[in-house]
C-alpha cells in the first residue's frame, strides 16, 4: 500500500503546506493548483492528497478517489471558463510518457484551441 505522503514528492510537500501553491479548489482527498510552467493559458493540475507515484499504482479500492478527482477536474474547468469552448485532460504514467513529477496528476487545459499534444 502506498504511504500517505512522500516527503520527497513536489505534490506532497504542496499538500503538507510546506510549498506554497496557487489552489483553485480541493475536496477531502483531492487538490487543483495552478501549473508552474503552463502549457496554455488555463493550465492546472488535479491531483490525490494521498500519495499515489502514478495511474498505474491505482488500486481496485481507489474507485471513489478517482471519481472525486474527475469530478474536481470537471469542476476546475467550469471555475475556469471553460465549459464553452472545450478543454482537454492528460494523465502522463512514467518516465516514457512524460512524467516529471512522480504522483498521479491531471492537467486540465485550455483558454485557446489546442491542436498539438499539451501536458
Amino acid at each position: 500500500m502506498s504511504p500517505t505522503t512522500d516527503p520527497n514528492c513536489v505534490f506532497c510537500r504542496i499538500v503538507s503546506g510546506e510549498i506554497r501553491a496557487d489552489i483553485v479548489a480541493e475536496t477531502d482527498n483531492a487538490f487543483a493548483f495552478r501549473d508552474l510552467a503552463p502549457q496554455a493559458p488555463i493550465h492546472v493540475l488535479v491531483a490525490p492528497r494521498r500519495h499515489l507515484a502514478a495511474l498505474r499504482d491505482v488500486r481496485d479500492s481507489d474507485t471513489e478517489l478517482l471519481g472525486e478527482m474527475l469530478l474536481l477536474t470537471r469542476e476546475v474547468a467550469k471555475r475556469e471558463g471553460l465549459f464553452a469552448g472545450g478543454f482537454r485532460v492528460i494523465t502522463n504514467d512514467g518516465p516514457d510518457a512524460g512524467q516529471t513529477v512522480p504522483h498521479l496528476h491531471f492537467h486540465v487545459l485550455g483558454g485557446q484551441p489546442l491542436t498539438a499534444p499539451l501536458g
